[in-house]
C-alpha cells in the first residue's frame, strides 16, 4: 500500500464511457492506496432496483428522488445491480434532474471520506468533484469496448451477439454524451488514458505515475 504522508482526503475522479476499463482500474487504485471506492453508476442502479422492488413507477420523478435520497452507498452489490433490467431502469431515472442532484450530493459526501476516495462514473471530474487533484478520463474505441463487454458476458456462461453488444455500446455513448444534464465529457484538466491497446496492468502503471506525482 502506498502511504499518503501528510496528505489527507485525496480525491481521484475517473470518468469514461462504458467498458473502457475504468471500473477495474478504479478498484485497483483504491486498493493500492487504501482509499474508499465508489462506482457512482451503481447508485443509479440501486435507486432503480429499490423502485422496482417496491413496485413503484419509474417515471415519477418525485418518488424517484425520495428513493434516491435513501440509498445506502455502503451496501452496493455489483453482482446484483449489474442485471440488464436494472440497467435499463437506471437509464430512465438517470435523466431526471432531481434524481441526479440527490445522488450527486451523496457522492460528494462520500468523496470527503479520509484518507482518500476514488470515484468513477460519467461526470465525476466535471460535476461531482470538479476540484479533485487527480482526474482521469479512461476511454477506448467502441469496437474494443464492445469486444470486452461481449467477452465478459460469454465468460459468465450467457449468450451474446457481438453486433448487438456493439450497437448497445454505441447507443449508450450517444445517450451519455448527448444528454442535457451532466453529459459525459473529459474535464479540461483530465489526464487521458486510451486503453484500446493497453492492458489493465499498463493502465494502472500509467495512472499510478499521475497519482504519485500529485501526492508529491
Amino acid at each position: 500500500m502506498t502511504t499518503l504522508g501528510r496528505n489527507t482526503n485525496m480525491i481521484i475522479a475517473i470518468d469514461g464511457p462504458a467498458a473502457a476499463g475504468k471500473g477495474t482500474l478504479s478498484r485497483q487504485i483504491a486498493e493500492a492506496y487504501g482509499f474508499h471506492h465508489l462506482d457512482t453508476g451503481l447508485t443509479y442502479r440501486a435507486t432503480a432496483k429499490a423502485l422496482i422492488d417496491a413496485g413503484l413507477a419509474l417515471d415519477d420523478e418525485a418518488v424517484a428522488e425520495k428513493v434516491a435520497r435513501e440509498v445506502e452507498l455502503a451496501g452496493l452489490d455489483r453482482d446484483i445491480l449489474s442485471a440488464h433490467d436494472i440497467g435499463e431502469a437506471a437509464s430512465k431515472i438517470a435523466v431526471m434532474p432531481s434524481v441526479r442532484r440527490a445522488l450527486v450530493e451523496a457522492q460528494q459526501a462520500f468523496s470527503r471520506r479520509e484518507p482518500g476516495t476514488v470515484l468513477d462514473g460519467r461526470d465525476i471530474g466535471t460535476v461531482v468533484c470538479p476540484n479533485a487533484p487527480v482526474k482521469l478520463y479512461v476511454t477506448a474505441s467502441p469496437e474494443v469496448r464492445a469486444r470486452r463487454r461481449y467477452d465478459e458476458i460469454v465468460a459468465k456462461g450467457e449468450m451474446a451477439d457481438y453486433d448487438h453488444v456493439f450497437a448497445d455500446v454505441k447507443k449508450r455513448d450517444e445517450r451519455d454524451m448527448g444528454r442535457a444534464d451532466s453529459p459525459l465529457r473529459p474535464a479540461s484538466d483530465a489526464h487521458l488514458l486510451d486503453t484500446s491497446e493497453m492492458s489493465i496492468e499498463a493502465a494502472f502503471r500509467a495512472a499510478k505515475a499521475i497519482i504519485d506525482a500529485a501526492l508529491k
